[in-house]
């Protein structure tokens, strides 16, 4: 009797092993975000802006 039980528990022990069957695992795509900002530091176009006054102010 007691090799029957095993025997059982063994059998629904290894079928709720592979119920679910095998799936391929998901492997979500890596992001890589790149900030994309100058060397000048944002400090170009006020440097342009007050050359162009400088000329405009010269040449009057």
């Amino acid at each position: 009797m007691k090799k029957v039980a095993l025997a059982a528990v063994l059998a629904a022990a290894a079928s709720t092993a592979y119920a679910g069957g095998y799936s391929e695992p998901v492997v979500e795509p890596e992001v890589i975000v790149e900030d994309t900002t100058s060397s000048a530091g944002g400090i170009l176009v006020p440097l342009m802006a007050l050359i162009m006054f400088a000329a405009a102010a010269s040449s009057s």
